[in-house]
């Protein structure tokens, strides 16, 4: 059995004009993830010898960043507690009381690419694949920070590396952070990376990413504690098993396999 480390939150508090002021590692790691994405994007991007205009290539980064907030944000309410939003629907802009959504995130920021390869007349595929990997590490940093804030743990285990977090009422749980950190971090982001530098198809890394992300999500949630949603307690899990985490990863995994049949098929009957 492990101890937290009881790591701060903060990496620093400070009065501006009479104001408190602090800087979250939570908040931190979120502008570090952009920051990267900003470097790394353009390196894969002339790795496949593709040139963006500089106000391309800011436009791409912003929609992409709008499609994380928005998505990420409207996903939750939507997929996750839409009825307790239904009662109280200004809390939808509370943002400061939590509740952000990968799945949504992810949706969010497909529909800003696909608004932005239409109106650039760009392929999807082609500015999509180059992300993935990047988007791997910003989601590792993202858990990294939620293992900080010392949220999002597990069910309790007797595991050797199970860890006790200040509430988790001192019982030893699974550390699912940093489970989500490694596979959909540190894992994903080199597979991503190595379909992207190795394989003529465009459109592989991109399902490659939804396809392998779903599998990791969906396994992790067996040892994830759900969150306390109104959903759970109306209606019970779905299909009396599987959490809304779950059963959007499930769908991921669906459509992957579907958009991996559809261009090996393509690329079958065509040629590289």
């Amino acid at each position: 059995m492990l101890t937290y480390p009881n790591i701060s939150p903060d990496i620093a508090k400070f009065s501006l004009f009479g104001f408190p002021l602090q800087i979250r590692w939570y908040g931190f790691l979120y502008v570090l993830s952009f920051m990267l994405g900003y470097i790394l994007y353009k390196y894969n991007l002339r790795a496949k010898g593709i040139n963006l205009k500089k106000d391309q290539y800011d436009s791409i980064l912003f929609h992409i960043m709008m499609g994380v907030i928005l998505g990420g944000r409207f996903g939750y309410v939507l997929f996750y507690d839409f009825l307790s939003y239904l009662k109280n629907p200004l809390d939808i802009f509370a943002v400061w009381q939590g509740g952000m959504s990968f799945h949504g995130g992810a949706l969010g920021v497909i529909i800003a690419v696909m608004i932005f390869s239409r109106k650039q007349q760009i392929n999807f595929y082609r500015i999509a694949d180059p992300a993935m990997s990047i988007v791997a590490i910003g989601l590792g940093l993202g858990r990294l920070g939620n293992f900080i804030n010392a949220e999002l743990f597990g069910k309790p285990t007797n595991l050797p590396w199970g860890m006790v977090f200040p509430d988790s009422g001192g019982v030893a749980v699974h550390p699912t952070q940093l489970y989500e950190m490694i596979l959909e971090g540190i894992v994903l982001a080199l597979i991503c990376q190595y379909v992207f530098r190795k394989s003529r198809w465009q459109g592989l890394t991109f399902w490659v990413f939804i396809g392998v992300y779903g599998i990791f999500r969906f396994l992790i949630e067996f040892v994830r504690k759900p969150d306390d949603l109104e959903f759970y307690r109306t209606f019970g899990y779905i299909f009396g098993f599987m959490s809304i985490g779950q059963f959007l990863s499930f769908l991921m995994i669906l459509a992957a396999s579907y958009g991996i049949y559809l261009i090996s098929r393509h690329y079958t009957i065509h040629g590289d």
